[in-house]
């Protein structure tokens, strides 16, 4: 076998490989929280992400080459749908997980970021009426403890005073918002997952580029050096592109419901990487809201199968 026959077998085998692809997935996207750091005080979180996006729609429009008035008229009679599912899901969602991160730690984001599953459960049974037994209800309950955990890290009582620290809130609201987001795909509309996510980028970058331009204006734009360019290529080309695509191609072969386990994943990597990366302190409340929120959610696919 030649050298080029055994690295398209190679590259075969990885690509084909859904188990693979969907745990470098999320080992990307919990990378996003050492990105999330490693930004404060490098590149404001507007200028992050309307730069982010600017990026990403640049290396589709070269990617979709004679094929742009296609998609883009296949999107056009969506686009009230897209523009809100961008500005919620993309924009706002982005923005509040940087923000947050400049004032709690990475290891904190990263569990928090944990609950999204349930905030999608508990989503589902209210706006759809979704069936939840005893079982999962029990799921979330550990899981919502696991992050109270982490707002009172450690002390319940600063719960009763209303300590909690502001950069936790932000990124739970992150998680609350891509919950929301999550829950309005039920009505994406008809078209394949590579137009939808042109879309959703594009609807995106209309939104975060003015919020950039008014961050600017109000002096508090932090506009990238040579470490700001290093966050914003990971986020753009690694979490936005490679992991997106990781993820939909492992999820064409597995189906969603199989897939969507490893979403699990994304605290424990996340938390993982701010301990090694960042040198972040594990305490044991870490330890412990880890712990219940894993648990929570591996009772909660119980309760649901």
């Amino acid at each position: 076998m030649s050298d080029a026959a055994g690295e398209r077998s190679l590259a075969s085998r990885l690509t084909g490989n859904p188990w693979l692809l969907l745990t470098f997935s999320t080992l990307l996207w919990g990378g996003n929280v050492v990105a999330a750091r490693w930004a404060v005080g490098e590149v404001s979180p507007m200028v992050l992400v309307g730069l982010r996006w600017i990026f990403v729609c640049t290396l589709i429009l070269i990617y979709l080459g004679g094929r742009r008035r296609a998609t883009f008229e296949q999107l056009r009679p969506h686009w009230g749908y897209l523009l809100l599912m961008g500005v919620f899901g993309f924009t706002i969602s982005n923005a509040m997980l940087y923000e947050g991160a400049r004032f709690t730690s990475g290891v904190n984001v990263a569990i928090i970021q944990g609950v999204l599953p349930v905030l999608v459960l508990a989503g589902a049974r209210v706006v759809y009426g979704t069936h939840v037994g005893v079982i999962r209800m029990v799921g979330v309950a550990m899981t919502i403890g696991g992050i109270l955990l982490i707002a009172s890290e450690g002390e319940p009582a600063r719960l009763l005073d209303l300590k909690i620290n502001k950069g936790d809130f932000f990124a739970f609201l992150s998680a609350a918002l891509y919950a929301g987001f999550t829950l309005a795909l039920r009505k994406r509309p008809p078209m394949s997952a590579m137009a939808f996510f042109v879309g959703l980028a594009f609807a995106a970058l209309v939104t975060a580029v003015p919020s950039m331009v008014v961050e600017a204006m109000l002096g508090a734009a932090i506009w990238p050096g040579w470490m700001g360019l290093l966050v914003l290529t990971y986020v753009a080309l690694c979490t936005s592109i490679v992991g997106q695509i990781c993820w939909i191609r492992a999820v064409e072969m597995i189906g969603p419901g199989r897939a969507g386990v490893f979403q699990n994943l994304v605290p424990v990597s996340g938390a993982i990487l701010s301990v090694l990366v960042l040198c972040e302190t594990f305490q044991w409340h870490h330890a412990a809201s880890l712990a219940l929120v894993l648990t929570g959610l591996f009772i909660s696919e119980q309760g649901k199968r």
